[in-house]
């Protein structure tokens, strides 16, 4: 599941001679300089003709550069230049579709118990148990708590519904068992990952079957890729987060996108920080002072929420546009501060209402999220004016 790549070249001359050939590669161009390369490769004598390496453990949706060199008795040459090339955008699997159970931050089986967390931003939910057994104050969810009766406590953001609720836990159902049953069944470091335990380890994007209990103890855990990759965890039993312990994401990687298929209970014990979403198939207990950037969600048994903060997988904040500036007479640069490693659009029309508008320029902006666009086709329209709209898509 990592992603991989081959490096082609060509040795087109070797005096006569042949030549020891290395190929280099990184994140970066480091020209001829081989010390300052991420990797090498020892491609051993070659003669002339054609050269190729594979590579892999790559990150998606990253450029990658590379260049050949080769070594004989009349000396080092290097290839003319250096070349490179984009991983694709994603990696892993396709998402869990979670259905009509998107917009709740915990939903429960039978009861919804705390003894005074934080705020839990989100929807709230427990079907097929009565309102009765919602035992988190309404004053504490910011979003909606919907209840199968009226015997719980009424609040303006408390809804009886009943068949809402009923279509969630269908939903649900569906999640639970897309994620169990993804295929191909998981094989090499994909399966057992150390043993089960996953803490202190870097994971890329893909979908992980740990056939017991799974743990993160000991050590964080990182899960490192972009914004579009998806990870899958199988855990044949339970769930266990210990003490302290983080989820941590890097390189624009998202909670959304993190899903843990939870054969029994689901435990984050105090302090610590998880992202991703629960499906289990038992219960999930937040305890003190835990955190989650997700969602809890459990078919059949409890949800107790003790820590300090629950909710949803944020979703970026839009484009703010900083500066636009007409540098002459028939070019505007654009300047937007924008969430980093989303693809970002800048178009423009010359009237409004706009029935068509145009595009300048695609970005896919790092940190800290600024993006500059050069806007050159002011001869178009009336010459005039622009107005500007900006897209983020995630």
């Amino acid at each position: 599941m990592s992603v991989t790549a081959v490096l082609n070249g060509t040795l087109t001359s070797t005096g006569g001679v042949p030549s020891q050939v290395m190929v280099y590669w990184g994140a970066s161009d480091a020209g001829i300089e081989a010390v300052e390369w991420d990797y090498s490769a020892d491609l051993g004598t070659n003669t002339i003709g054609l050269l190729s390496h594979l590579v892999t453990d790559l990150w998606p949706d990253r450029t990658y550069y590379y260049r050949f060199s080769a070594t004989n008795q009349d000396g080092l040459a290097w290839a003319d230049a250096t070349t490179n090339f984009l991983t694709l955008l994603a990696a892993g699997p396709e998402p869990v579709n979670l259905g009509s159970t998107r917009n709740f931050t915990i939903l429960a089986g039978a009861a919804v118990t705390t003894t005074g967390g934080g705020m839990i931003h989100g929807d709230v939910g427990a079907y097929p148990i009565a309102g009765s057994a919602i035992g988190i104050p309404p004053v504490q969810v910011d979003g909606t708590i919907y209840a199968r009766d009226a015997t719980g406590t009424q609040a303006p953001n408390v809804v009886i519904d009943p068949d809402l609720l009923l279509a969630a836990k269908g939903d649900l159902t569906i999640a639970y068992n897309d994620a169990a049953g993804r295929t191909p069944v998981p094989t090499g470091d994909y399966l057992n990952p150390q043993g089960g335990n996953l803490g202190g380890l870097t994971l890329r994007a893909g979908l992980y079957k740990i056939t017991t209990t799974a743990y993160i103890t000991g050590a964080d855990l990182t899960l490192a890729g972009g914004p579009n990759d998806v990870w899958i965890f199988q855990c044949g039993q339970d769930l266990q987060v210990g003490s302290g312990i983080k989820v941590i994401l890097t390189g624009g990687a998202q909670a959304r996108n993190i899903f843990w298929q939870v054969t029994t209970e689901a435990v984050l014990e105090t302090f610590s920080a998880f992202k991703g979403t629960i499906i289990a198939d038992q219960s999930v207990v937040m305890k003190t002072s835990s955190s989650m950037e997700g969602r809890a969600l459990a078919f059949t048994a409890e949800v107790t929420y003790n820590g300090t903060g629950g909710s949803l997988p944020s979703i970026p904040p839009p484009p703010v546009f900083n500066e636009i500036v007409r540098t002459a007479s028939d070019e505007v640069t654009v300047v937007l501060d924008t969430t980093p490693h989303f693809y970002l659009t800048l178009q423009s029309s010359p009237v409004l209402p706009a029935t068509n508008w145009s595009t300048i320029s695609t970005d896919f902006p790092g940190d800290p999220g600024i993006s500059t666009f050069i806007d050159n086709d002011l001869a178009a329209g009336d010459g005039t004016k622009r107005f500007y709209r900006a897209i983020l898509t995630y």
